[in-house]
């Protein structure tokens, strides 16, 4: 086994709590779904987003899902680039994989998706 990233982002359309968490789930979701991981499978998930998200950390929502209390999280506040997406969170998840680098499905959701339309696959559901 070696250890991948995962690169995922979404973005909300309100700066408030219930917008972020929902869309921090919705978005570890599916990375975990279009990756076949387990919790177990974790090293660790950096969070970041923009300075303009100020009303929840994005990491309470993986804390409250079954299985997650043990892997560690970290937030952080994504550079403030001129012209960078708006209302953006991030996510770099380590695993524990066999998988080859092109097997790793990266993903980007709502407005994210324009971060990187190579990657930017239709969701699964």
């Amino acid at each position: 086994m070696v250890t991948r990233g995962i690169r995922g982002a979404t973005t909300v359309t309100h700066n408030n709590e219930e917008h972020i968490l929902k869309e921090t789930a919705v978005l570890l979701q599916e990375i975990v779904d279009r990756n076949e991981i387990q919790p177990e499978d974790i090293c660790s998930v950096w969070i970041t987003m923009t300075g303009d998200l100020d009303a929840a950390f994005p990491a309470k929502a993986i804390r409250q899902l079954d299985g997650w209390e043990l892997v560690p999280l970290m937030c952080a506040l994504e550079v403030p680039v001129a012209g960078a997406l708006p209302q953006c969170i991030r996510f770099m998840v380590h695993v524990n994989t066999a998988k080859g680098q092109n097997e790793i499905n990266h993903v980007y959701l709502n407005g994210a998706q324009s971060l990187r339309p190579d990657l930017a696959a239709p969701s699964n559901s």
